[in-house]
């Protein structure tokens, strides 16, 4: 039986597995494993975290998001920034407001969105540079 080396996805850059990267000797370094235990979030956290995550992993939601990280956009500018049409950004900032990711403001008939905090603001900047450096 053949193993093959994984295979972990960064951007472009495609890494593999090797001897290499993984401990030659089975040890365990008890203070090292209490000290990340004792960081670890419960699961209710991991869980909606992880949600989280998935949202902002679709690349037509990150396109809005990246959008609205410049500033408040209707729904309007962002069918043109994002190139789609005005009722699948709808659909797309239904599923963002669930996930407390943006709130918007009504203007007469115009729906005003932005991002809902600073930590959104964070989360999209910090994607981007990480990728990009």
């Amino acid at each position: 039986m053949t193993v093959l080396p994984a295979v972990l996805r960064y951007g472009r850059d495609m890494r593999t597995a090797s001897q290499d990267d993984v401990c030659e000797v089975a040890c365990v370094h008890p203070e090292a494993v209490a000290r990340a235990r004792s960081t670890q979030p419960d699961a209710s956290c991991v869980e909606d975290a992880t949600g989280l995550l998935k949202v902002v992993a679709d690349p037509t939601r990150f396109r809005i998001l990246s959008a609205l990280n410049t500033g408040e956009l209707c729904v309007c500018d962002l069918a043109a920034v994002v190139g789609i049409s005005e009722s699948a950004v709808s659909h797309q900032l239904r599923l963002l407001r669930a996930h407390r990711l943006v709130t918007f403001r009504k203007e007469g008939r115009i729906a005003y969105y932005r991002l809902l905090d600073q930590h959104i603001t964070e989360l999209i900047s910090s994607a981007v540079d990480h990728v990009r450096e």
